[in-house]
């Protein structure tokens, strides 16, 4: 289990790293072309929920997280 959590916990270190180091590129771009607000894609406007990347993000999360409980649940009982 030791194991399990070192590699899991290197995981999401690379993902906070990587997501960290695109937002601050994205910033700096969006800065550079003085463009802070654009019109929204039309595929987005009919899908605002499935095309939103942060809740995607969270939904996505917490199927792992019952995945993970569901999982330790049946093989510790």
């Amino acid at each position: 289990m030791a194991q399990t959590s070192f590699i899991l916990s290197i995981i999401v270190l690379l993902i906070a790293i990587i997501g960290f180091l695109y937002t601050y590129s994205l910033g700096r771009r969006q800065k550079l072309q003085e463009q802070y607000d654009a019109p929204v894609n039309e595929k987005i406007q009919e899908h605002p929920y499935i095309r939103n990347p942060v809740l995607l993000a969270y939904v996505l999360a917490g199927l792992l997280a019952l995945g993970m409980i569901i999982y330790l649940a049946l093989n510790r009982g």
